[in-house]
């Protein structure tokens, strides 16, 4: 079978989550509809397991046997409300893998020296973000601190883990403090976790269905008043550490859940004269992915 791009979202319809997959360009199909105790990727990957081939085979054979017609992905969405595509039960993050995020930082803080160290070290900066009940889903509100007067978002792929293996990349914002980081580097946890700091979405990318994760654009657009006030990309091929090497990283003396989310850091910074407000809505953006969209509030 020639690759191809398998996505799958998740959305509310009539009151239960359905999983919806993306199979071809722009055509879909609800299979939840067709078996209903399939509206996860969890699952999913177990029929799949059971019967020993891979997820995209698997798919194209239901496909096959359901005589599924090709369906528009945006009629299957709709209307209907996006959901988180996937709920982990941890979500851990990576920092300063990118060249600028290291002189940001160094530029916020009051002791910089300690992230060019970080940069250059073969031990990468690794912290806890978020538990998957306190995810923000797609376009829902996604907080600044209400004690920081210096919010911005980090714009980041996101690693799908299942059983510690890569399952596929979706798009996250790990929102920051960039006040109380800068005010104290052992503040990390207070600018990082707090309500409504993390959104992932708004599909998983299947792992099996890429070529190369690094050949994947990032861009983040803010827009406030319905004009940009901020627009910026960057690539994941400038990261200065590679994500299989962050994920063995992560794993060290650290037994991971089943299921769990790895933010791989941000080479998209606002200047410092910038800061989140209020109602600005946010839109990040991965070629081949889609676009997370949030709009802020404070909490």
């Amino acid at each position: 079978m020639n690759k191809q791009t398998m996505k799958y979202f998740r959305i509310e319809k009539n009151n239960k989550p359905n999983l919806i997959i993306n199979y071809a360009d722009n055509y879909a199909f609800n299979i939840t509809e067709y078996s209903t105790y399939i509206n996860t990727i969890e699952i999913l990957t177990i029929e799949a397991n059971s019967q020993k081939i891979t997820r995209l085979n698997y798919i194209n054979q239901f496909i096959a046997n359901k005589k599924i017609k090709k369906t528009s992905l945006n009629n299957l969405l709709g209307k209907n409300k996006l959901l988180l595509p996937f709920i982990p039960d941890e979500v851990w993050a990576a920092g300063v893998t990118y060249k600028n995020s290291e002189f940001e930082r160094k530029r916020e803080s009051s002791t910089p020296d300690i992230y060019a160290k970080v940069y250059n070290a073969k031990r990468p900066e690794i912290f806890f973000k978020s538990t998957g009940n306190r995810l923000v889903a797609p376009d829902q509100k996604i907080g600044i601190r209400s004690d920081s007067k210096w919010n911005v978002p980090e714009a980041e792929l996101a690693v799908i883990l299942i059983n510690n293996e890569i399952f596929g990349y979706s798009i996250g914002n790990d929102m920051t403090s960039r006040e109380i980081e800068g005010e104290n580097p052992l503040y990390l946890t207070q600018a990082k976790i707090y309500d409504k700091s993390c959104s992932i979405g708004p599909c998983i990318i299947d792992a099996e269905s890429i070529n190369n994760y690094e050949n994947f654009i990032i861009n983040c657009n803010i827009v406030r008043n319905n004009k940009s006030i901020y627009n910026s990309s960057s690539s994941v091929k400038s990261m200065n550490k590679s994500i299989p090497n962050l994920i063995k990283w992560l794993k060290k003396s650290n037994t991971l859940p089943i299921k769990s989310a790895f933010l791989t850091g941000t080479g998209i910074i606002p200047p410092p004269e910038f800061t989140l407000n209020e109602n600005d809505q946010i839109s990040i953006t991965i070629d081949g992915i889609g676009t997370l969209n949030n709009t802020v509030i404070k909490v």
